[in-house]
């Protein structure tokens, strides 16, 4: 059976948020959503470039995977001063431990230059207000397993999957019967071994990792 990484769970946003606040008559909009890959990213950031069309920026900053994933980062300071939106909008993302999320900081010129760091900390700061009131949920990463049985034992295996907390996803009906059941990835390895033992080891489940 694999090690598997990356168990941890982590929070993921639950809905929605926009948040607005003013500095020195600029206004920075803060949108945030579950992106959950880059293909959301780009669709949200579209989405708020849509909403707001005549806004002198559209900052953003995305973690599109699990929090600590440093695969899935990504930002822009869509015109601003370079360093001066998108990475510290990073940061506080990063510093938040969500994952799966982009930020979009919308910027309405008021007239008055910030500068350089008044930049960082209006566009770091949008986005911690919002940060503050996005609401979240815990998501336990999942792998899903497959494993083939004979139809007697289908009951015992679906009552196994729903007692680790797993739902059976995929059915195939042939001479045997084809499962794929999802699964928090903490409780693979236990599950795996249970069924083993409950079928005398007639079954012998697999991940997409070890499949033959």
């Amino acid at each position: 059976m694999k090690d598997f990484v990356n168990a941890t769970p982590y929070l993921i946003p639950t809905d929605e948020i926009e948040v607005e606040t003013i500095v020195n008559r600029s206004r920075f909009i803060c949108a945030i959503k579950h992106c959950s890959d880059n293909t959301a990213v780009k669709a949200f950031i579209e989405q708020i470039r849509l909403q707001y069309p005549d806004a002198s920026h559209h900052c953003y900053a995305f973690v599109s995977s699990r929090p600590d994933d440093s695969q899935s980062y990504g930002f822009s300071d869509d015109g601003e001063p370079s360093g001066t939106a998108g990475r510290p909008m990073l940061a506080m993302l990063q510093g938040s431990q969500i994952g799966e999320l982009c930020a979009v900081v919308t910027r309405y010129f008021g007239g008055v230059k910030l500068g350089t760091g008044g930049l960082q900390r209006a566009y770091g700061n949008s986005v911690r207000q919002a940060l503050l009131e996005l609401p979240t949920q815990l998501k336990t990463p999942t792998e899903q397993v497959h494993l083939s049985c004979e139809y007697h034992q289908i009951k015992d295996i679906e009552h196994y999957a729903e007692q680790f907390n797993g739902k059976v996803v995929e059915q195939t009906y042939g001479e045997q019967v084809q499962l794929l059941i999802e699964l928090p990835i903490p409780v693979i390895t236990d599950f795996c071994q249970r069924i083993i033992e409950i079928t005398g080891g007639q079954v012998s489940p697999k991940t997409n990792n070890n499949k033959e």
